[in-house]
């Protein structure tokens, strides 16, 4: 198999951005998370399902940003570099939806982009609630680190009418971060009783159901969204 070739469309530390061409007019922006090695910056994450690769369909063109200070989005190039990035792929090609995706910090990161950019869909797979005055956790070498002045202490969840947010959380070791997240218009979580934090995403890709997911975020297809989530053993929160 042929492996794509990134190119790079922000370089200015902690963050980059790197770029992947396709066809269409959909854009998927990937934040990734902390990473396994804390000694190098963390790697481009869900390449196949943000790209469509080895779906049969065309490649769709996607953006990963990556953060080598673990700063859950509080770095103030962080907007700079979203905008920045955008600008550049629409300089290549029109864009008409933007997904963005993400896992951990990187959910986190993905929900935050949505107060930055009009983004049309987010999927934040165990997405912390609050980054601030935590407790001392598996994060806390991370968030300790992280100004009290971030202009996000908490996860954002959309506004009325700023693009639709879909929340996933293994509810093994999960659930009190998952109940912290209020429940609101635009946003729908999904809860899995018998994933944990770290097992959540392979469990979906053993499924084979990450890439249905974002499609069906991108079509705007809630319904297909809740039966792929159903199929896989997890249920939608309900009040």
């Amino acid at each position: 198999m042929t492996h794509p070739t990134f190119h790079r469309l922000w370089d200015k530390p902690p963050l980059r951005v790197d770029f992947l061409d396709g066809q269409g007019g959909d854009l998927v922006i990937v934040f990734s998370s902390i990473g396994h090695d804390p000694g190098r910056p963390p790697s481009p994450e869900f390449v196949a399902t943000a790209t469509a690769r080895g779906t049969g369909g065309p490649p769709r063109q996607a953006l990963f940003v990556t953060d080598a200070g673990r700063g859950w989005a509080s770095d103030p190039g962080f907007a700079p570099a979203l905008l920045g990035a955008v600008a550049a792929v629409r300089n290549l090609a029109p864009i008409d939806r933007i997904a963005c995706l993400g896992l951990s910090m990187g959910g986190f990161a993905a929900l935050a982009a949505m107060q930055v950019l009009p983004v049309d869909v987010t999927l934040a797979f165990g997405p912390q609630h609050r980054v601030l005055a935590r407790a001392p956790d598996r994060w806390s070498e991370w968030t300790d680190r992280i100004p009290a002045d971030t202009p996000y202490p908490t996860a954002r969840l959309p506004a009325s009418g700023q693009g639709w947010a879909c929340v996933f959380h293994g509810l093994l070791d999960d659930q009190d971060e998952a109940m912290a997240f209020p429940q609101q218009p635009g946003t729908d979580h999904f809860l899995f009783a018998d994933q944990s934090h770290s097992s959540l995403v392979p469990h979906l890709k053993s499924r084979g159901v990450l890439a249905g997911l974002l499609e069906a975020a991108l079509s705007g297809d809630r319904r297909r969204l809740i039966r792929i989530v159903t199929s896989a053993e997890g249920q939608r929160r309900k009040a």
